[in-house]
């Protein structure tokens, strides 16, 4: 295979989250029904699960719901529900199973429990035809059409936008936010180029990472975790996620020269805390890479991959996480892997 063609799929995946986007807003009146179902069921918490990429989107559901609808929501613990068989009561929960395939068996065997324990289920999925969503009361169809890199990226951002789109409608916003993830949709078509060509030319001084914090905090803690499985899936890169606060409380200790660190920031709260963890940073001699929509902010850093901010910043995470996906197939691709199809990995793990 030419060099020219290895993630050839990664990158045009990556290049069609505009248009799964849009594509996932036509379904904005019924994920309004969807929220008033849940509305007139009136639960306390709402419970997400899901593995890898969807687990990471679930991060990000965690600040919306909370943000928006200002209702408390957890990722919760599969391995509590199905394999300990612990018997709880979830009659005031909403369930709501994530899963790209819709046949991760214990997302689906969840969601099946959590059923007949008294919770409202939904399916977040991109096949409406799926195990997890015949499992369902109600399902969001992901829209984000056929994945074939093993790699999610559309499905992601997605599964990103359908859970504040959900939250939205919770809490009476529908409309706004639609307009904005439109909008960021548009923001994103519009800079893909030019995080293409950052991505490039990061990747070369990157060839020999073996090592990487991805730190974020807030709604941008998801952005790390996704950034960190990329590298880790795409690129054989140990790639760890963290919030910028843990990052003092023990893994700075590991920094040296040789052990980069990836920033992620937002004009938020959480802005300090990001400068503040790039600042122990630096004193170690380790590089850093600064992005998000502040990564401006962030000073005295070797790197920069500014992102442009969203009309909500709620939404930014939909824009962060491309400059990290195409670093990712960057850095594969200089270093003769296929981001494609990374080595032992498949795109559905059907075992328990």
């Amino acid at each position: 295979m030419s060099p020219h063609d290895l993630g050839r799929i990664y990158r045009s995946e990556i290049e069609e989250q505009p248009a799964a986007l849009e594509r996932l807003l036509e379904h904005d009146a019924e994920i309004a029904s969807i929220a008033a179902a849940l509305q007139s069921r009136g639960p306390r918490l709402i419970r997400m699960v899901g593995h890898g990429s969807s687990d990471n989107a679930a991060s990000y559901g965690v600040y919306a719901f909370g943000l928006l609808p200002h209702w408390t929501a957890m990722r919760d613990s599969i391995t509590l529900t199905v394999h300990y068989d612990s018997p709880l009561d979830l009659s005031n929960s909403v369930a709501i199973g994530l899963s790209q395939s819709g046949r991760t068996p214990d997302v689906v065997e969840y969601l099946v429990r959590a059923r007949r324990s008294g919770a409202f289920t939904i399916a977040i999925t991109n096949d409406p035809a799926s195990d997890l969503a015949s499992a369902a009361e109600a399902t969001i169809p992901l829209e984000a059409g056929s994945e074939q890199a093993v790699a999610a990226t559309k499905t992601y951002t997605n599964t990103l936008a359908a859970l504040v789109l959900l939250a939205a409608h919770l809490a009476g916003e529908g409309a706004r936010i639609a307009d904005g993830v439109r909008r960021a949709a548009e923001q994103m078509a519009e800079s893909i180029p030019a995080f293409a060509r950052d991505a490039e030319a990061l990747a070369l001084p990157f060839s020999y990472t073996g090592r990487m914090f991805v730190i974020g905090r807030g709604v941008e803690f998801a952005t790390a975790r996704e950034i960190a499985l990329k590298l880790l899936e795409t690129c054989r890169v140990a790639a760890e996620p963290l919030t910028a606060t843990d990052l003092a409380h023990g893994p700075v200790a590991a920094l040296d020269p040789l052990f980069p660190v990836w920033a992620i920031a937002s004009p938020d709260a959480t802005l300090p805390a990001v400068q503040e963890a790039a600042q122990r940073i630096r004193e170690t001699g380790a590089t850093v890479v600064a992005s998000g929509t502040a990564a401006g902010a962030v000073q005295g850093v070797q790197y920069t991959l500014p992102v442009p901010a969203p009309d909500e910043p709620l939404l930014s995470p939909l824009l962060s996480v491309v400059p990290g996906q195409l670093f990712a197939g960057a850095l594969a691709r200089v270093r003769g892997l296929d981001p494609d199809a990374p080595h032992g990995l498949s795109k559905v793990t059907l075992a328990l």
